[in-house]
């Protein structure tokens, strides 16, 4: 016993040496120097591709309802999934769905420290907990104990809107320092467990209160870190302030797991996801379709039309640049950056490679003629 609480005792004076930055400065490219963490079968930090992560919205207890969500997801390009298990029931039906599905699932614990010990026998990749909401030190340790056995990681999740009321008051407020000394303090009730085996979440409403604590804590530990902007709204609203967001920290190198978080579809959060990782150059792959805004000239419902092409392309595996146009007057110059596009008129529309019209076809053909273009592109 001696020698157990000599070990806690120098690491919890060291614990954020262990795997820390100290003072030397900003991380210049942290995910590359982040520890290697196992999730089921993907690998994150270290420089590993940065994946992307969505959260079921049906009851986990359902397992057909919460499997075919999953697997959808999955079809969307969803490669991590994670599932709230407030009871027995929904830890059992984990083990279930683990059978159909072919991504890692990550169970999420709030409160009750034994249903992530639930979580863990049946089966979870890696559970989420808040080790400041489980129930105190020793409860803490039955977790990772369980954890260690089968060698599961633990994210630990802190949020803004759930800081202690010490740090709010030390801060005068919630500030990205209360944040960022929350999930150190959080990380190193783990650590003195005698396990590293973990991956830090962060999350604010407040875009760049979350961005300024991700910078914080970057300079602070090399564990990598999952990155998104909670609560952050509707699919129009949500996915601003997530580009924003996410955008300024996975630019700085900083991330090595995202989740934009959408009131709507989960689907909707993995279509936007590989949009940002495209748009700041972090992942290759996937059709980029752009669309003029409309003006005077368009003669046809443009609108619509773009949004069925971006639906289309999502399954189509292809690396280019599809543009939509909605005249013939700009349509064939403002589409020569794009490797295919349309572009419309009065009941007919253009059907444009790398700039250059290559026939008329029948406005209502438009949509299959270039899917039919698309799926045969390498032929």
């Amino acid at each position: 016993m001696e020698d157990v609480f000599l070990y806690n005792k120098v690491r919890s004076v060291n614990r954020h040496s262990l795997h820390g930055r100290g003072t030397e400065g900003k991380v210049k490219n942290h995910r590359e120097q982040t520890k290697v963490i196992t999730i089921g079968d993907r690998k994150i930090g270290g420089g590993n591709p940065i994946l992307i992560q969505s959260m079921t919205n049906t009851p986990t207890e359902d397992v057909a309802a919460t499997t075919a969500q999953i697997l959808r997801l999955e079809k969307a390009g969803c490669e991590i999934i994670r599932c709230t298990v407030p009871n027995e029931e929904a830890a059992k039906a984990l083990a279930e769905m683990k059978k159909q599905i072919h991504i890692p699932l990550v169970a999420d614990i709030h409160f009750d420290y034994r249903m992530a010990i639930a979580a863990i026998e049946n089966g979870a990749d890696k559970i989420r907990i808040n080790p400041g909401n489980i129930g105190g030190k020793e409860k803490v340790a039955e977790v990772v104990a369980a954890a260690k056995e089968r060698n599961i990681p633990i994210r630990v999740g802190v949020n803004s809107g759930s800081l202690e009321r010490g740090l709010v008051e030390k801060y005068h407020g919630v500030t990205a320092e209360g944040i960022v000394e929350s999930a150190l303090d959080k990380v190193g009730m783990i650590e003195d467990c005698g396990y590293d085996n973990l991956v830090i979440s962060i999350k604010s409403s407040d875009v760049m209160m979350c961005v300024k604590a991700h910078e914080m804590l970057a300079e602070k530990t090399n564990y990598p870190l999952h990155v998104g902007i909670t609560e952050s709204g509707t699919v129009n609203s949500g996915n601003i302030k997530s580009a924003i967001g996410l955008g300024l920290i996975l630019n700085q190198g900083i991330g090595d797991t995202i989740r934009v978080s959408l009131t709507g579809d989960p689907a909707e959060e993995i279509k936007s996801a590989k949009l940002i990782l495209r748009t700041l150059g972090l992942r290759k792959g996937g059709i980029e379709v752009v669309s003029c805004p409309t003006c005077g000239r368009t003669k046809i419902d443009l609108i619509g039309l773009a949004g069925q092409v971006e639906d289309m392309v999502q399954d189509i595996p292809l690396d280019i640049k599809v543009a939509v146009m909605g005249c013939a007057v700009n349509g064939p110059g403002e589409a020569k950056e794009a490797d295919i596009g349309i572009a419309g008129g009065i009941g007919e529309g253009l059907l444009i490679k790398r700039g250059e019209i290559v026939r008329k076809v029948p406005e209502q053909e438009l949509l299959h003629t270039l899917r039919e273009e698309l799926l045969h592109w390498n032929e």
